[in-house]
């Protein structure tokens, strides 16, 4: 497990690496029972051991790309869908104006909060750099100082074996016809200004200083003549800048191109040798998607090779840490994969049913849904044998939605645990309302952006926030973008000018970043609050964040309430006639009280309304610490937002349970669970329910529905949360129990994805036509967890449904 704080004797910022000993890491590992085989349709088995593998009885059932294409077909035909499209609208819309009038009403109290919070502020609380290339993690003043002391200090340094002969470093400078004097920023020519927009072949070329490739493989390659030494050096360079800052982290990606199957050892050796280990450094495998490239050089002969190369040494590691004792040590610090190229490539479907790895030998690129769901059926299966193992699992946080094609974001909805740059889903209402509802993280680079596909004052960034997506601040490329030696910041601080974002905004964004990094539990605990895990006021740690309560109570209410409409009209009808029938029989005994409302001890759910469809819940946001005593309606009680509810509130405030919590509903990802209470009546109600477990960052569509409550409310909030398991409180990636699949963790159920349209005769008085169907659409998505599924049809939603008489309630 990797070390929290460097050893004794190590100051931050100094030495880096010193206080890493290759004689502490081992021995590692011995061999283990359970063996792999890679199948015919190209994703790696794993066998309890040999006798299962004999009957072909894998530990666990990875969902066929047939089952991928048929749920991806669903999710597309549902996303087009016009009442689909408008009810996403609508409600992103409703969201939007929800935040802008939440900050009318309590930002000067939000700025009261943080005042009274001492020592933190936006400083010091912890960011990470959720989306960063090695390759350009230093800006181009740094790149340009360390070119020119190896130029005055290691001139006749042989560094570059080419046409036949070795050439010393004074010799490489001689054939450019440059020198130490003539170099200069301009001259580097690493930046990206107005001749890259819409060019990502000319931005690919800055990777090149002074435009030689040369000057790349000595300098920013891991893979070269002086293995990798230079880069290196620059990176201990970026390393010390990092732990000077002490509140500044980075996840940085590094290459793995699949073409020959010692990659993955040359890479640990490395990071091994050079000891490149940082309290304030973790590291993701990016897998660039260029088989059309490899198989022109003739590197490969099918799409198969791709895969073998880029698992097969993970699946050995993962057998017998023996073999690669270097790779093993380095996949401690590796949190996840992420896929890399340019998405605004077309893809031409020359197949209509397209060919396994094995039989992919075509010339042409396969799409990036293909790519996708190999990294995450392979990876899936490897996690699984990991968490047996007790080793760290991995995400997949691949690049997503920056251009091209909005079907790569439907992908990035079954298979991935969270996605860079996102820019597509201001395109499509309906996945990025899913996004919303599943707290599917988007690490979002606005300068990056403005140099390459859309200018900064157009970017969704601010809009995707106040909507209350999962979205954080990222680099991309440092070396293209800043200029400043810390480019994190300047992210920051650029979006704070432009957006107008207040010092709660930017804790907030902080916050995100860490929640969506791959860094440990324990590392978490220490830097968000002993119960980060928690949804809303629960998991907030004002001391840690400088978050105010009231604004996570407003996210996690907010959240709630959106899924609670959902599960509300997403019952099925037998279930709504039978609700109905016991309010009824209810009534019928006097147990229903004024207005309609069941009754306090009740946990029968109210049928749905004309009136209640669309009700604006009072806020609780604030839960309204006000003293009823001094309390006059229409006063000018301020709200005290010392008094926001806690879970002692609850446990001393009479409870009930909502009238439109659904039995069945499952909190929400990311911000999960009731530690907020709805409002009814001038009583607490207790939250729906506390999870048993730290919650996954991102949780399966699936199990919001399919999840059976064993205890009643009362019970669940006089329950403390069991704290994450002890055997796997260090994993990485989900920052508590490691997870099955890339995505989110496997719920074990499954759900049926077709997709029906409700008859007239199961239609609620009160209730169109048009909303059942788009609530049934929006219900019908399969389960992101798994990935597969069963067949499913295009909704047919009811576009002639009764119009709604205004001010009328049928029930």
């Amino acid at each position: 497990t990797p070390k929290i704080k460097p050893k004794k004797g190590r100051k931050y910022g100094q030495d880096i690496g010193e206080d890493f000993s290759l004689d502490d890491c081992l021995p590692v590992p011995g061999p283990a029972e359970m063996t792999y085989k890679l199948d015919e349709n190209g994703v790696y088995q794993v066998y309890e051991n040999q006798h299962s593998l004999e009957m072909n009885e894998p530990i666990v059932q990875i969902p066929t790309i047939r089952e991928f294409y048929i749920d991806l077909d669903t999710i597309l035909s549902i996303s087009s869908d016009g009442p689909s499209k408008s009810f996403a609208f609508r409600r992103l819309q409703y969201l939007e104006g929800k935040f802008n009038l939440y900050v009318l009403l309590n930002e000067y109290q939000e700025v009261a909060d943080t005042k009274a919070v001492p020592h933190r502020d936006f400083y010091n609380v912890r960011k990470v750099d959720t989306h960063v290339h090695h390759s350009a993690c230093m800006n181009q003043k740094h790149l340009l100082r360390f070119i020119k002391s190896k130029m005055k200090k290691s001139p006749d340094e042989v560094v570059l074996f080419r046409d036949g002969k070795h050439l010393t470093l004074r010799e490489v400078f001689e054939s450019i016809k440059l020198t130490a004097y003539d170099l200069s920023i301009d001259t580097l020519d690493m930046h990206a200004h107005t001749d890259s927009f819409h060019r990502f072949d000319k931005f690919n070329l800055k990777y090149n200083p002074i435009g030689e490739s040369r000057l790349r493989t000595i300098f920013l390659k891991t893979d070269n003549f002086i293995h990798g030494r230079y880069l290196a050096e620059i990176t201990k360079e970026v390393m010390s800048d990092l732990e000077s800052s002490k509140y500044q982290m980075v996840e940085w990606r590094i290459s793995i191109y699949g073409r020959t199957l010692d990659e993955w050892d040359k890479l640990a050796a490395w990071v091994v040798d050079n000891k490149l280990f940082s309290p304030n450094v973790r590291w993701l495998i990016q897998i660039p998607r260029l088989y059309d490239v490899y198989k022109s050089n003739g590197n490969c002969e099918s799409f198969d090779e791709i895969v073998v190369n880029l698992f097969q040494p993970l699946f050995e590691a993962t057998q017998n840490p023996s073999k690669h004792p270097k790779l093993h040590i380095f996949l401690q610090r590796v949190i996840g994969f992420d896929s890399v190229d340019d998405e605004s490539k077309t893809e031409r479907r020359i197949y209509r049913k397209f060919p396994l790895p094995r039989d992919w030998n075509t010339p042409q690129n396969p799409p990036y849904s293909y790519w996708i769901y190999y990294l995450f059926a392979n990876i899936a299966s490897l996690n699984v044998w990991r968490k047996q193992r007790g080793f760290n699992t991995f995400a997949l946080r691949p690049h997503c939605g920056e251009a091209g094609d909005t079907d790569h974001l439907a992908a990035a909805v079954l298979c991935c645990h969270s996605i860079s740059h996102g820019l597509l889903l201001r395109k499509v209402p309906l996945l990025q309302y899913i996004f919303y509802l599943e707290q599917i993280g988007v690490a979002m680079s606005p300068l990056s952006n403005n140099a390459l596909f859309l200018a900064y004052e157009r970017n969704p960034f601010l809009q995707y926030f106040r909507r209350g997506l999962n979205v954080s601040l990222s680099t991309d490329d440092p070396l293209q973008f800043a200029f400043t030696k810390e480019p994190l910041i300047e992210e920051y601080a650029v979006a704070a000018q432009i957006y107008k974002l207040s010092a709660v905004d930017m804790c907030e964004l902080a916050k995100h970043s860490v929640l969506q990094s791959g860094f440990e539990h324990d590392v978490k605990r220490k830097w968000l609050g002993e119960q980060y895990f928690l949804p809303g006021v629960s998991g907030n740690d004002m001391a840690k964040v400088n978050v105010p309560n009231i604004r996570e109570a407003f996210r996690h209410e907010t959240l709630q309430l959106e899924l609670n409409m959902i599960e509300r009209y997403t019952r099925p009808p037998a279930a709504q006639q039978q609700a109905l029938s016991t309010q009824l029989q209810a009534s019928d005994n006097g147990q229903l009280g004024t207005g309609g409302n069941v009754a306090a001890g009740s946990t029968v759910p109210g049928p749905p309304s004309d009136t209640r469809s669309h009700k604006s819940y009072a806020s609780t946001s604030n839960m309204l610490g006000i003293d009823p005593a001094n309390y006059r309606a229409g006063g000018t009680n301020y709200i005290n937002p010392n008094q926001v509810a806690t879970p002692q509130s609850y446990m001393q405030a009479p409870r009930s349970v909502p009238q439109d919590v659904g039995e069945n509903s499952q909190a929400p990802p990311g911000r999960d669970t009731g530690s907020l209470a709805f409002q009814t009546n001038n009583t607490f109600t207790g939250g729906q329910h506390m999870p048993p477990q730290p919650p996954e960052p991102a949780s399966s569509m699936a199990s919001q529905h399919t999840t059976t409550l064993a205890a009643g409310p009362e019970h669940r909030l006089t329950q403390a949360p069991a704290p994450p398991s002890a055997s796997f409180a260090g994993m990485s990636v989900s920052a508590n129990e490691p997870k099955y699949f890339p995505g989110v963790l496997a719920s074990g159920q499954r759900r049926k994805s077709s997709v029906t349209k409700p008859t007239s005769g199961n239609n609620l008085s009160g209730t169109t036509e048009d909303e059942h169907a788009i609530a049934s659409s929006v219900d019908s998505l399969p389960p992101r967890s798994a990935g597969g599924g069963s067949q499913a049809s295009s909704p047919q939603a009811d576009r002639k449904g009764k119009k709604r008489e205004s001010g009328a309630s049928n029930t």
